[in-house]
């Protein structure tokens, strides 16, 4: 997922990072915030044991938008439909690599495919009823698809694969044939055209959750439709507040699935400056900072004294900010050049430009930490290969003069914020550094990755800067999305292999690796590792860093987990009295 908007998490989008200056303020925050998938520790007895009750107040400083779930493609949204939705399957709900685990949920079990992977059996839960009381049938699903359909700005390409979708537009949809309900034996079966080994990824996103089966085929705008979660929309405003509340008719049918929340009513407040949430929220006038990753540097200083250590929850994100080496053309059509860039490229400035170690990791390889498969490896740096440490610049001069390409001129993309033009600077001084004639050439954000993408300009850059955010936790979302040989696009500007990489050996591994996950997810998950390697070793990137995300809590919330999904779990925290 191409990102703008980090915590909005809008398809297409990207958010830039803080500037050297604001992350210097916090490069110190305490270790013991970080990375914490577990109840935070305190001498009072109401920390260390859960209690249900009072109003979670989320500050942010604008809202989601339009809050039809079959259209808001947010994490802004996501973290909120959670708790008052459900889907067939979906992503545990707890912290750590536990999180990317796909669990039944509205379904009893997780079924393995059929008919050479293209049908699947589901068994709906018996007894569970909507927000407004109707009972949960499996007719409701084709509702749910169709929808994604017929409403304008939905997200209809996760399930383009059912049968009839191809038929489908806003102007109407029929998946009766793909999507063929039993209500009476509470069975349901989706068939599909063509096997699809991120099916049950793709089931467990919030366009896939259940709304019953009367609501509208259109938009309906800030209504949200009942769900079956925890919790029930009572108000939504974009200009002022979301409003969730306790779902009279909810049940626990599966703890890891769909926990019962803690919080009595959940709020989310918009229109206050980021340095006004923080300080609501360390008054104790509020309960989380929605907006930690804008931050202004003053309140990032002070957020670095120990006596917030408690409060500040730092984790490193499932995203990669990288820059994409042509391979279409020289000099990065050759694979010397491209692992001379590497070994090159200097990760503690490019890690400094996005806010300091706390709020970036120096990465070498396309999988990020805290996912499916990855097994850390950099081979280029100075030290051990598993770990950047330092830039190698007599290998990198050694590959320059190998491959032929030295004094070749280079063109730098990016993108020309401020965070953006830094980046990009770096990049033509590492260049220049192991005897490249770079240059930049920098576009507007809303441009440049349309630019970027489209063949037709290939000839007018060699090296172009770009972000990938999760659409879920598969390691074929990066290995196969970015770097795939399918994922070329001639004259296209929605072509995501923005390197026009290629290599056919790798890419019948990820065939492979595909068609096995379901029956022989161990053997799959070793094979992903091996090509995420493979592919680093190719070097059709320069990986800079993996993003972090600063969450600050108010110090009576407790039980604080970070899903590598959906982030920090807003109903699994309770508040202290």
């Amino acid at each position: 997922m191409r990102h703008i908007l980090t915590r909005a998490r809008n398809l297409g989008t990207r958010k830039p990072g803080l500037t050297g200056v604001a992350a210097l303020s916090v490069l110190a925050i305490a270790a013991a915030g970080c990375g914490s998938s577990s109840p935070s520790s305190s001498s009072s007895p109401s920390a260390s044991t859960p209690q249900s009750g009072g109003t979670f107040t989320i500050l942010a400083n604008s809202s989601f938008g339009v809050a039809d779930p079959a259209q808001n493609y947010t994490l802004q949204e996501w973290q909120l439909l959670i708790d008052t939705h459900d889907g067939l399957v979906g992503f545990a709900m707890t912290g750590g690599i536990a999180g990317t685990k796909i669990v039944p949920n509205l379904a009893t079990s997780v079924p393995l495919p059929t008919n050479g992977g293209k049908t699947y059996v589901f068994h709906i839960r018996s007894g569970i009823k909507f927000s407004n009381g109707t009972p949960l049938e499996p007719s409701d699903w084709l509702t749910v698809f169709e929808r994604q359909f017929t409403v304008p700005g939905g997200n209809p390409g996760f399930y383009s694969d059912i049968v009839g979708a191809s038929a489908c537009s806003t102007k109407g949809c029929n998946l009766s044939k793909g999507v063929v309900a039993n209500n009476a034996a509470m069975t349901l079966t989706i068939h599909l055209t063509q096997s699809d080994p991120e099916f049950m990824d793709q089931l467990s996103l919030p366009f896939a959750f259940a709304v019953p089966q009367n609501t509208s085929m259109h938009l309906t705008g800030n209504n949200v439709p009942p769900g079956t979660g925890p919790y029930m929309w009572k108000s939504y405003n974009p200009n002022t507040e979301a409003v969730l509340v306790r779902n009279p008719y909810f049940h626990v049918w599966s703890q890891i699935a769909a926990p019962n929340g803690y919080p009595n009513e959940i709020i989310e407040k918009y229109g206050l400056p980021v340095s006004d949430e923080v300080t609501e929220v360390l008054n104790g006038e509020a309960n989380e900072v929605f907006d930690g990753d804008q931050v202004p540097a003053d309140d990032l200083s002070m957020l670095n004294s120990p006596k917030y250590a408690s409060e500040v929850h730092v984790n490193t994100l499932t995203a990669d900010w990288y820059f994409a080496l042509n391979t279409r053309t020289a000099p990065f059509n050759n694979v010397l050049a491209r692992q001379a860039i590497n070994y090159a490229a200097n990760r503690s400035a490019y890690v400094k430009i996005a806010g300091g170690p706390s709020l970036a990791v120096p990465a070498c390889q396309i999988l990020p930490p805290n996912f499916p498969s990855y097994v850390a490896y950099c081979p280029y740096t100075t030290g051990k290969q598993t770990v950047w440490s330092g830039p190698n610049l007599a290998k990198a001069k050694a590959l320059v003069k190998q491959s032929g390409t030295y004094g070749d001129k280079v063109v730098v993309n990016g993108t020309n914020d401020t965070v953006g033009t830094e980046l990009a600077e770096q990049m033509v001084s590492d260049l220049d550094s192991i005897g490249y004639k770079a240059s930049t050439q920098l576009l507007s954000m809303a441009v440049q990755y349309p630019f970027i993408q489209n063949s037709v300009n290939s000839s007018k850059w060699n090296v172009a800067w770009s972000a990938w955010y999760q659409d879920y936790p598969a390691p074929s979302d990066f290995l196969n999305v970015l770097l795939g040989c399918g994922h070329i696009v001639p004259n296209s500007d929605a072509s995501p292999n923005i390197a026009a990489f290629c290599n056919q050996g790798i890419q019948n591994q990820i065939n492979t690796a595909e068609s096995i996950e379901a029956a022989q997810p161990a053997k799959a998950a070793a094979m992903w590792t091996q090509i995420d390697h493979e592919d680093t070793n190719l070097a059709p990137w320069v990986d800079l860093y993996n993003p972090k995300q600063i969450d600050i809590l108010s110090s009576n919330v407790h039980g604080y987990k970070w899903n590598p999904q959906w982030y920090i779990l807003i109903d699994q925290l309770w508040l202290s009295k």
